[in-house]
């Protein structure tokens, strides 16, 4: 899931991702986005559902857990939300039942959007909103 960290606090994430591709950079960036202390969102416009192909390895998956685990804090603190965008109803839904799952396992909130802009609009509100105003 490679990450854009260019237009910080502004996170793309895609899910179109090489068969080699190096998950350690993706750690790294979001790492590098901790260190700036500042709120941010991660956004996607190709998150797959939970019952599209995405499969990780054992390997990858533990390596994942041990990461959010050293990193709790900071992921609940300074990551406002995941915004997807999803134009697709039946996909909006599926989304919006995976959610809470998604929001306990990684700390901050899932949110979908059905446009660019409304992402944006949703982002905007988040990052101006207060320190610990996350809400799930």
């Amino acid at each position: 899931m490679p990450l854009d960290i260019t237009n910080f606090p502004l996170v793309w994430m895609s899910y179109d991702e090489a068969p080699d591709h190096n998950h350690d950079e993706d750690f790294a960036a979001l790492e590098a986005c901790f260190k700036r202390g500042a709120p941010f969102v991660i956004l996607s416009d190709n998150a797959p559902t939970e019952d599209e192909e995405h499969d990780h390895s054992q390997e990858e998956r533990k390596r994942t857990a041990l990461w959010m685990k050293k990193h709790k804090a900071e992921l609940r603190t300074l990551v406002r939300a995941m915004i997807v965008i999803e134009p697709s109803a039946g996909k909006r839904l599926a989304f919006k039942t995976f959610g809470a799952v998604f929001s306990k396992f990684w700390g901050f909130p899932l949110r979908i959007a059905v446009t660019r802009k409304e992402a944006m609009d949703v982002a905007e509100n988040l990052l101006s909103e207060g320190p610990g105003s996350t809400t799930f």
